[in-house]
């Protein structure tokens, strides 16, 4: 996420250092090098006028403490006009009314509206203990209907039917009516984007909002189009009463134009961020975190979250049992890690939140990408039962069938046994007194060292201890 603006950013405040105090002249460069680096990543010129005529009136003459560099204190107000810019905190949804609390998302076709409704409801019912329906009133396209009531099946919340011959209003109606008498807490109502903005959809909007009178009206908008999603929701805005942004697709995003225009511009926070897919990933937005990301400064705490809600702990429970027993760690335990760390993200949106990832290698951080985990997990999966618990009798002839039935060459094979056998060198470490202790510290010196993450394929083993949040 945002990478282009992390690592231009991260190079461009290594050039402050080694003074006594910050001058106009000496940040003159950086201010510079940091104009250019948000305009590369498309954030609105008014926005980059304001967040730089802020760090510079910061900056400028403000001494350097004891315990911070030049460096360090530019770097920290940098972050915390970032903060400023992106709002600060995380704006909740409001809830507190009288159930069913009803929810109206709006956005332009493409953005991935449909899907958002399923994963707020998911995030909802998982997270905030609510009961749930979800229903479309999206007429112009029936694929429309019929995919919400799949995805509302696949996040188990109840879907309210609807279909293209009656008008978007009644179905609103009928769905709240239908909630009220099965004392359901939240309706989430779905409506239909079109290609641009135009006068006939914000009329429909308008009065469909006038009638069912949501406590929340959610803008969907895809970050990939960066200045241009502030701009249209700014549109939207003038037309209906938003409460509140969600950011979608904000994993394939690698500017961050939209994060950083769109509260400037329209004035309305951004309540959640769309990081994937699959239906789980969909988080609340949270600017300092968000910032500190971008600065290449992870976002352990987001990270801590993900491993508390998406790992699967009788899993955890069972390995770190095993693990005491003295039974080792085999091949069906290291593929267990493997989906575990696809289901949080992926090993790039690990990377992501991980501290100091900015000084990582672009070299390294491919050897570790979410095709060379799917390849490991194909590799393992083309072993019999014997060879996943006992791996020292792979050999030659095991070798090349192994990557023979999982389309890959006898060095990927040698690699994978190479990578399990650090990760069980570790897992065998963390069995022992002080154990999770010892493991991180090893971590530690796996990225550090020659071989990166790449030299343990970023096996780190989520939720096994340790991870708890203060």
């Amino acid at each position: 996420m945002f990478e282009n603006l992390t690592d231009r950013l991260s190079k461009t405040l290594k050039t402050i250092s080694g003074k006594g105090r910050l001058t106009e002249d000496n940040i003159k460069a950086t201010l510079r090098e940091v104009r250019m680096a948000l305009l590369e990543a498309d954030v609105a010129l008014p926005v980059v006028r304001d967040f730089i005529k802020a760090v510079k009136k910061r900056a400028v003459g403000r001494e350097v403490t004891k315990t911070l560099n030049p460096g360090q204190a530019f770097l920290k107000i940098v972050q915390t006009e970032l903060e400023s810019a992106m709002g600060e905190v995380n704006e909740s949804l409001n809830l507190a009314m009288q159930p069913p609390a009803i929810l109206l998302m709006a956005g332009l076709q493409g953005a991935g509206k449909t899907t958002t409704v399923a994963k707020l409801a998911r995030l909802l019912k998982n997270k905030e203990k609510k009961s749930v329906l979800v229903v479309s009133a999206d007429i112009y396209r029936p694929a429309a209907i019929k995919q919400l009531e799949t995805l509302a099946g696949e996040v188990d919340v109840e879907f309210f039917p609807s279909d293209i011959t009656q008008k978007p209003i009644d179905i609103a109606n009928a769905a709240i009516d239908h909630a009220k008498k099965k004392f359901i807490d939240v309706v989430i109502v779905d409506t239909a984007g079109r290609l641009h903005v135009d006068g006939a959809m914000m009329d429909e909007l308008i009065d469909l909002h006038a009638a069912i009178n949501p406590i929340e009206t959610l803008f969907v908008v895809d970050a990939m189009t960066g200045q241009d999603a502030a701009n249209t929701a700014k549109a939207f805005n003038e037309a209906l009463p938003l409460t509140g942004i969600i950011l979608t697709k904000a994993d394939g995003d690698a500017r961050g134009g939209a994060a950083l225009s769109i509260r400037h511009i329209t004035g309305k926070p951004i309540k959640f961020i769309g990081m994937g897919e699959k239906v789980d990933a969909l988080e609340a937005f949270h600017p300092d975190r968000i910032a500190s990301r971008i600065l290449g400064m992870g976002d352990m705490l987001t990270l801590i979250e993900d491993l508390e809600q998406k790992v699967d702990k009788k899993k955890a429970e069972k390995l770190v049992k095993k693990l005491k027993k003295g039974k080792g760690f085999d091949l069906e335990d290291f593929r267990d890690q493997l989906v575990q760390m696809k289901d949080m993200g992926g090993m790039a949106g690990m990377m992501d939140k991980l501290p100091g990832m900015g000084q990582v290698s672009d070299t390294m951080k491919e050897q570790v990408n979410d095709k060379a985990t799917n390849q490991m997990e194909a590799i393992i999966n083309s072993m019999t039962k014997k060879e996943r618990s006992k791996p020292e009798i792979i050999k030659g002839g095991r070798k090349r069938r192994i990557a023979t039935g999982s389309g890959t060459q006898i060095q990927d094979v040698n690699k994978l046994l190479k990578q399990f056998t650090q990760m069980q060198k570790m897992m065998k470490k963390m069995s022992g007194k002080g154990g999770m202790r010892k493991m991180m510290s090893g971590m530690q010196g796996m990225l550090g060292g020659a071989g990166g993450m790449g030299a343990m394929g970023g096996a780190v083993p989520p939720g096994l201890g340790g991870f708890r949040k203060r």
